[in-house]
């Protein structure tokens, strides 16, 4: 998700594509603020046309839900501000949750899928069973004699056959 910071877009137009012309231009997308300013910019690009019809002919760290020759989701503007405003391990662990999940960043609305991912990320542990030792910590009041001959091995294999997921050091509960 870091990537979408430096997200940008080659903008032509059908009419030059198809008048055997690419001219266009590089556009960094962290420059606007809404989908109405990127257009308002791109007509100022293409002035030359009294209508155009832009053609978005390449583009760099912009996901797939998020793109596509003729389309350029006004989702990405608020993605780009949500993930400026995040500490890079929050981001880590965004991303990696974004990647596992079955969330469609491309019409959700950001904020609520924030919440979504706040709701579930349990925090960074060095390995499941890393995971399984905070549980039993927390949950159970076990003796140290008890502590000793638990299995946390098979425990937290149990706990990440459904419950939990454990993604690039990140937890994240399933729903």
């Amino acid at each position: 998700m870091e990537y979408l910071m430096h997200s940008k877009v080659y903008v032509g137009t059908y009419a030059k594509y198809n008048n055997g012309s690419i001219k266009g231009d590089w556009i960094e997308l962290n420059n606007f603020s809404s989908i109405e300013e990127f257009y308002e910019f791109c007509s100022e690009l293409h002035a030359d046309e009294t209508d155009p019809e832009f053609m978005f002919q390449d583009w760099e760290n912009i996901p797939s839900e998020l793109v596509s020759e003729s389309n350029l989701s006004e989702n990405i503007f608020s993605i780009i501000e949500k993930v400026s405003d995040l500490q890079y391990n929050t981001l880590e662990a965004f991303s990696a949750w974004i990647s596992i999940g079955n969330h469609n960043i491309g019409s959700n609305d950001i904020d609520s899928l924030y919440e979504g991912f706040e709701d579930d990320y349990q925090g960074d542990y060095n390995s499941e069973e890393d995971f399984a030792y905070q549980i039993v910590e927390d949950c159970y009041n076990l003796s140290d004699f008890v502590k000793t001959y638990f299995d946390y091995e098979s425990f937290a294999r149990d706990l990440f056959m459904s419950d939990y997921t454990y993604e690039s050091g990140h937890v994240f509960r399933n729903n």
